[in-house]
């Protein structure tokens, strides 16, 4: 609530009567309960107001779904996403890895608007979100990508995107903030793609090999890496230093397989093993995080499409997502069991916040 209440009050006008520090508390208990709409806050809130007057005055009772709709689509999203990081900045221990992707948020569509595009950024190792970027619309990720580093200390880490992040200005962006990229390189750079595919074919200089178990399936991996110098355009690709080519094979339970082959570019000197981990790393943001926000917090059913709700809402959720992360509460059961404990008791939701009696 420290970082939270450097927010700006959205509204004008001499008389407010549900300040915003209450309504941002409501939000996020709400949404550990279950809730997956304001509509759902408010109806828990008016539930459980005698619980909620133990930590907040309500001087004026609980706001009505409408007040807190508004408040979320007048929130100033920079200066909410500002108090996001400097919060996230304080639960962080070491890490190395910084994974960034793009995701739709599906239930924002409506009629012959698209869905919202949002850009995250997630510290792989310890599982915590770090920010986000809202895609502008008729644009797309590399847009977004920038922007969300420029927010962003990624000093010392290697900073890993998938097809869209592979382009040479946010190369020479991550390199430039003193951190190292680790880029997939497929399709939308032909001339590259085929010049990495015949020099490792040609002459690799490291292999390794791996199986792994898992969701009935086993999928096998083969690492090939040789040093970038004479096969990468060092001016086009600053600090390039390594390229790679995963090959995968995943086999279901009925023993069908299908192969996958990725190609890599790195400004960070990386053996065959380094490289398949941090691969591996990196698709940790689609289960720790993507997965996470539409599995357990439904986020592409969220109802909300106008002015900054949807983007403010999302950033809700993570909220709540790095609050179950970072927290030793049920620390050995799932994040779906661990979100809904803390809707059914109140006081473990107390303890998990950090809350208070008044």
């Amino acid at each position: 609530m420290e970082h939270l209440a450097e927010v700006p009050e959205p509204r004008t006008g001499r008389y407010i009567a549900h300040p915003l520090d209450e309504i941002l508390v409501i939000a996020v208990c709400a949404i550990f309960a279950g809730a997956e709409s304001f509509v759902e806050a408010v109806e828990w809130a008016e539930v459980k107001e005698a619980w909620l007057r133990r930590f907040l005055p309500l001087k004026n009772g609980i706001p009505s779904h409408d007040t807190v709709n508004r408040v979320f689509r007048l929130l100033d999203p920079k200066q909410f996403e500002n108090a996001f990081r400097s919060w996230t900045q304080g639960l962080l221990g070491s890490f190395q890895q910084i994974a960034i992707d793009g995701k739709c948020l599906r239930g924002t569509a409506r009629g012959a608007h698209s869905p919202m595009h949002m850009v995250s950024a997630f510290a792989t190792e310890l599982g915590l979100a770090l920010g986000q970027e809202k895609v502008a619309d008729k644009s797309n990720e590399i847009t977004a990508i920038p922007a969300l580093l420029a927010a962003l200390d990624v000093e010392g880490c290697l900073v890993s995107l998938d097809t869209m992040g592979c382009q040479k200005e946010v190369a020479k962006i991550i390199v430039a903030r003193k951190a190292d990229y680790l880029l997939a390189v497929k399709e939308n750079q032909p001339k590259l793609r085929q010049a990495v595919a015949c020099a490792l074919h040609d002459h690799p200089t490291e292999r390794v090999a791996s199986a792994q178990k898992g969701h009935g399936r086993t999928v096998l991996q083969h690492v090939v890496t040789a040093p970038a110098d004479g096969i990468v355009d060092a001016q086009a690709w600053p600090g390039c230093q390594t390229v790679g080519r995963v090959d995968s094979v995943r086999l279901d339970g009925r023993g069908q397989s299908a192969l996958e082959q990725r190609y890599y570019l790195s400004s960070r000197a990386l053996s065959a093993e380094e490289l398949a981990q941090a691969v591996r790393r990196h698709w940790a943001i689609e289960n720790g995080l993507h997965w996470c926000l539409d599995v357990i917090f439904r986020e592409d059913h969220c109802p909300l499409r106008e002015d900054h709700g949807p983007q403010n809402f999302a950033l809700l959720l993570k909220f709540a997502l790095n609050l179950l992360r970072s927290s030793p509460y049920q620390a050995k059961k799932s994040m779906r069991v661990r979100r809904k404990r803390a809707g059914w008791d109140d006081e473990a939701l107390a303890e998990l916040l950090g809350m208070s009696p008044l």
